[in-house]
């Protein structure tokens, strides 16, 4: 088998000198949020459909109440709870950790590790603007996924 020798430059085109450093410059990719009152089924659906692993739960405010994961679905599955039966706060965990533009990255990787997360929402003037997940990072850290392109 080759091994490419080939060196990745730390200067790719669109990333700030010194690289990139907070959240708030990492283009998020999942903007998905669902409201008190959804029903159960359609967030499952929608999880799905989109291969989103999780999403932030609002209220009518955009304010955070919780967070909706596969896992939490899959909780309720198990419970033998018929999810069209469910509310999106029926389901959701009430843990409402969250990042703003200002957390840097470093921070928001053991946010995630630390309480085994695959989304962070990301909250701006007390609401929800969208997630970030453990690829937007990764992306992040190795120098693509700023606000411009990559």
């Amino acid at each position: 088998m080759l091994k490419d020798k080939r060196v990745v430059k730390s200067s790719l085109p669109g990333v700030p000198a010194g690289g990139l450093r907070t959240v708030g410059q990492i283009r998020g990719t999942n903007d998905m949020v669902f409201y008190v009152g959804q029903n159960g089924m359609t967030v499952a659906l929608e999880l799905l459909a989109t291969h989103t692993p999780g999403a932030p739960v609002v209220d009518a405010h955009n304010t955070l109440v919780g967070f909706i994961s596969e896992f939490d679905i899959l909780r309720a599955l198990e419970a033998r709870k018929d999810l069209s039966e469910l509310a999106a706060e029926d389901i959701m965990a009430r843990d409402r950790i969250t990042v703003t533009a200002e957390t840097t990255l470093e921070a928001a990787v053991k946010l995630m590790e630390e309480n085994r997360l695959l989304n962070l929402p990301v909250v701006q003037d007390g609401t929800v603007a969208y997630s970030i997940t453990r690829h937007d990072l990764l992306r992040a850290w190795i120098g693509l996924g700023t606000t411009g392109e990559d």
